[in-house]
């Protein structure tokens, strides 16, 4: 099988002596990795950055061989935000929760527009961590857990709408999830309607939902932990005062 595809670069590791084994996450045919000849010399590996942008030229080999694929570098991606090392945090953590959450050759056209879309926000200071969240719950969302935050899922009243069901992921009501509030998901309005505009705590209250249900619905069942670069974003974050 032969393709050419746009892709975003998950991840990057040596293989050989000049080679490098890469994931990607393509527009059409979903998360795949294959060897990069040449990947480890010095004029590839700035191209092999999480995150980096990419066409991939896919080539699939016989008998033992890997699976081989060229890339030609788009835009800037990464080295746009050299002076900022808290977005790339963020586009590192992205392709962290990307690669572990995503099946291998399994189309999911979501999953590469919700990465495109945070990946065109970095540069947005002050909004990209709310993007980063919508980032997580589309990702969810893409392979079948969706959040339902259209209405309470005790009353179905469409109003005052505050806290998520830590079991279900739908929301609740101020009055109905009163009496199990210390059990209860803070939802942040800026999920609820973009043009909310965002409070203190919202960020936390935003990450801390996605991580819950990312463990809980997608690397839990698969004996895997939070990838660590989700963990320092959150880390990160909070030193800068962001959350």
């Amino acid at each position: 099988m032969e393709f050419e595809d746009d892709a975003f670069v998950l991840s990057a590791r040596a293989y050989g002596e000049a080679g490098a084994i890469v994931e990607l996450l393509t527009a059409g045919h979903g998360k795949y990795a294959a060897h990069v000849a040449g990947g480890a010399s010095r004029k590839m590996k700035p191209f092999l950055q999480a995150g980096a942008p990419v066409v991939a030229r896919y080539r699939a080999r016989v008998s033992d061989q890997l699976d081989s694929v060229s890339l030609e570098p788009q835009w800037q991606g990464p080295a746009a935000l050299f002076d900022d090392p808290l977005a790339l945090a963020g586009l590192a953590a992205a392709a962290a929760v990307a690669a572990g959450a995503l099946p291998e050759r399994e189309p999911h056209p979501g999953a590469y527009h919700a990465f495109e879309a945070l990946s065109a926000a970095l540069a947005a200071t002050d909004l990209w961590p709310a993007v980063f969240v919508r980032f997580e719950a589309g990702l969810l969302q893409e392979l079948g857990f969706g959040l339902d935050l259209s209405k309470c899922a005790a009353t179905g009243v469409t109003d005052d709408l505050i806290y998520v069901s830590p079991k279900s992921g739908r929301a609740v009501s101020r009055a109905a999830g009163e009496p199990y509030r210390d059990r209860m998901l803070p939802l942040p309005p800026f999920l609820l309607s973009a043009q909310s505009r965002l409070q203190p705590g919202d960020i936390k209250a935003g990450l801390d939902l996605t991580a819950h249900f990312l463990e809980a619905f997608i690397f839990n069942p698969l004996n895997k932990p939070l990838p660590p670069a989700r963990l320092w974003l959150m880390d990160r974050l909070s030193d800068a005062g962001r959350l």
